[in-house]
């Protein structure tokens, strides 16, 4: 492709780097970052400049020459988020732009953050800085500042053994034998599922369980879309279902109906797994299904 004839390429390079002197001030700005310490000089108006300048931006006067030592911990002023950064860039993956004040400096030196996203920085960000293994004495001796360490992630788990009581014993031991048993308490006369030593309402002991049917009411119940083992199909239904004769209802799956045509009031029954395989678990129940009565009206 023919090359334009108006326009002409030229190159400016200097071979070797260009090559300045720094001067007293912002030499002695990088040699302290070279030690891995950051300063900034006072100016006559008590200000601190980060990084520092030899004479006061504000009134044009020369700085004191007294360097004060800030940070190395700073807070995020303002930022823009790179989403893509380029070769020169000093992070190959996304980062911010920010301006950091400093800790004890009243200006704010600009520099790359490593927050991980852009939900992750905001005004306000505390951030440290991260130093290269080997500084030379170049505002990239910080590779990065990275946000304060506010949260941890530790792996957690905990094995422990639950001892069935005399309640829920008895309880599963007619669950294996394809019972439900409750108990009556005879000072206010109400039946509890599963079975209790003492009534929750009055304190009376509860002397011996009471067998109950394996039918009852749905009295009200959720619809789940998230897989189960122990589930039917997906979507399930978990319903407590006040068994008759009862007085407090309990939790269980619902099966052998869709999804959305369960309702309250509906009547079911337990489906029980063979008696051949019934052990001391509620997984003898497989669910409750539908006897196909008539609905209870609650109240």
């Amino acid at each position: 492709m023919p090359s334009d004839p108006l326009v002409a390429q030229h190159v400016l390079e200097f071979p070797g780097g260009y090559t300045r002197t720094t001067g007293p001030v912002i030499g002695r700005f990088l040699t302290e970052l070279r030690a891995r310490r950051l300063v900034g000089v006072r100016t006559a108006e008590g200000r601190v400049l980060v990084p520092p300048l030899e004479y006061d931006p504000d009134t044009g006067e020369p700085v004191t020459g007294e360097y004060v030592e800030v940070g190395p911990a700073g807070t995020v002023t303002t930022w823009a988020w790179v989403d893509e950064p380029l070769p020169s860039h000093p992070l190959d993956r996304p980062f911010a732009w920010a301006l950091i004040e400093l800790d004890g400096a009243d200006t704010a030196l600009l520099h790359a953050v490593d927050a991980g996203n852009a939900k992750a920085i905001a005004a306000g960000t505390r951030v440290w800085p991260v130093w290269c293994d080997r500084p030379t004495g170049h505002i990239t001796d910080i590779s990065y500042f990275a946000p304060e360490v506010t949260k941890i992630v530790s792996p957690v788990r905990s094995e422990y053994r639950l001892q069935v009581g005399g309640a829920l014993r008895v309880f599963l031991a007619g669950i294996e034998r394809g019972v439900f048993l409750g108990g009556r308490c005879g000072t206010c006369d109400k039946v509890y599922v599963p079975v209790r030593l003492s009534c929750p309402e009055c304190g009376s002991l509860i002397e011996d369980p009471v067998e109950l049917p394996d039918t009852g009411t749905i009295t009200t119940f959720a619809i789940n879309n998230l897989p189960d083992p122990r589930a039917p199909q997906v979507p399930f239904v978990s319903a407590y279902i006040l068994l008759d004769n009862a007085d407090i209802p309990m939790i269980a799956l619902i099966g052998d109906i869709p999804a959305h045509e369960v309702r309250q009031g509906m009547r079911v029954k337990a489906v029980w797994v063979p008696e051949s395989e019934r052990t001391a678990s509620m997984a003898n129940i497989r669910w409750f299904a539908p006897t196909g009565e008539p609905d209870v009206e609650l109240s």
